[in-house]
């Protein structure tokens, strides 16, 4: 009966998300590269997806292999340590106060 509820559960977020949500999107180089943010899901379960993508000769951005899926449950984790490493570089001055905010 458990693992029941966390189908119907896991469905429900599913149905959420039937299309990927672009949370944000920034450009990685000058060769056109760049990396987007998105919450989608695959076979019902959320997820966090971080994926590279290139631009193709007309101009449409098409996603890489290359990128990091992670469980929703592991999003409070990854934004703590992108923080901690946000306020290390700022405290190496790596980054300026003003950038990244």
């Amino acid at each position: 009966m458990h693992y029941r509820k966390i189908l119907r559960r896991a469905s429900r977020a599913g149905d959420r998300l039937a299309e990927p949500i672009v949370i944000s999107k920034f450009w990685r180089n000058r060769r056109g590269e760049a990396v987007a943010v998105s919450l989608r899901s695959f076979e019902g379960r959320p997820l966090i997806d971080l994926r590279v993508f290139y631009t193709q000769a007309d101009g449409v951005l098409v996603p890489t292999p290359r990128g990091l899926t992670l469980s929703i449950k592991c999003l409070p984790d990854l934004a703590r340590g992108i923080n901690k490493a946000r306020a290390t570089a700022r405290a190496l001055d790596l980054i300026k106060n003003g950038a990244g905010r």
